[in-house]
């Protein structure tokens, strides 16, 4: 979306909905990222969040309860635009609340005269009737996606969105950090248990050739016993994207289950290979050049890309942190 000569960007107050404040470390990076960018570009954010307190102090912006009414209706009403996302935020696989609650969101800014923007998401997987709510309920809202298979999924709609980014791939590691080629990340998700039993026969395989295996657990109440399983040599659990950020750094290589871990190794400029368990993952890792496979594939196709340090195309990645930045512009023009 190339801005047009009448477009300007003037100081804002911008309301965030996504899923913060769940300890959920891919979201918090987002989060993390969002906050930073806008309040660079003069801009003041309130991220709407479960534990508005901590958010508000972790990140050094205003924050609002996002389930109380009264409070999510004063955020909105103090703020000239609302940003809905970024995240996989539009789909009802996990349930049909999720959908509801975001686009009731969209909807009440709109209600109040508020101009509200998808930005950066995944959309999807949807089923029939969430495809009805989803296109009904963003007709003439601003749409900016982070990948080309949510542009498909909108355009099945007869929706017109621009490819973003990920904010999360404008993170960045802390000075110092040294990378260890012998040092493969290996990142889990609790709920999906059969990558889980390739992760460990693969951590097993790559400790005997030699490799330091670290796994990293994104979200700590989850994830936890899964990063435990793989019997690695290091077990880094955290909610702090930071943390998580300079772990991939560290390393020479990620595997990942979910998807942060494969967009901060992006960040990072660490070699990563994606095991897809939901769309979205194969589809970043489509869009940045890099190795997407199921999560019952076999240990001998995964151990050599591992072995091997396969890296994405690092020019698709750059192209994608240049329009995750500039997305804030886009969503931001008037």
């Amino acid at each position: 979306m190339k801005q047009a000569a009448s477009e300007q960007v003037t100081q804002c107050n911008v309301a965030v909905s996504g899923f913060y404040g769940f300890g959920n470390t891919g979201d918090e990076a987002i989060a993390l990222a969002i906050s930073r960018e806008l309040k660079a570009l003069g801009h003041a954010p309130l991220l709407l969040s479960q534990t508005p307190a901590q958010t508000a102090g972790l990140y050094g912006c205003s924050s609002a309860a996002r389930m109380n009414p009264l409070a999510l209706l004063r955020a909105l009403a103090g703020s000239d635009v609302l940003l809905s996302g970024g995240g996989g935020l539009l789909q009802d696989k996990t349930s049909r609340r999720t959908l509801t609650y975001y686009l009731g969101v969209i909807r009440l800014a709109r209600l109040l005269g508020k101009r509200p923007v998808v930005f950066n998401q995944s959309i999807g997987p949807l089923s029939e009737a969430g495809a009805k709510q989803v296109a009904r309920a963003l007709k003439g809202v601003r749409l900016i996606v982070r990948d080309r298979r949510s542009l498909d999924t909108l355009a099945g709609l007869n929706l017109k969105a621009e490819l973003g980014g990920d904010p999360a791939l404008l993170l960045r590691p802390t000075g110092g950090v040294q990378r260890g080629e012998n040092v493969v990340v290996l990142a889990p998700r609790g709920d999906v248990p059969d990558a889980t039993a390739r992760l460990q026969a693969l951590a097993g395989q790559l400790r005997s050739q030699g490799r330091r295996v670290v796994a990293l657990s994104f979200y700590p109440h989850e994830d936890d016993a899964a990063a435990h399983s793989l019997g690695a040599d290091e077990v880094v659990s955290t909610q702090q994207p930071q943390v998580a950020l300079d772990t991939v750094a560290a390393a020479g290589v990620v595997a990942g289950v979910r998807l942060h871990a494969l967009i901060l190794a992006a960040a990072a400029g660490t070699p990563f290979v994606g095991l897809s368990y939901d769309p979205k993952v194969a589809g970043f890792c489509s869009d940045a050049g890099a190795v997407s496979l199921p999560t019952d594939v076999d240990t001998a196709t995964l151990l050599p890309l591992l072995l091997e340090r396969r890296a994405p195309d690092w020019n698709e990645v750059k192209a994608m942190q240049a329009r995750a930045r500039q997305s804030f512009t886009w969503a931001l023009a008037k």
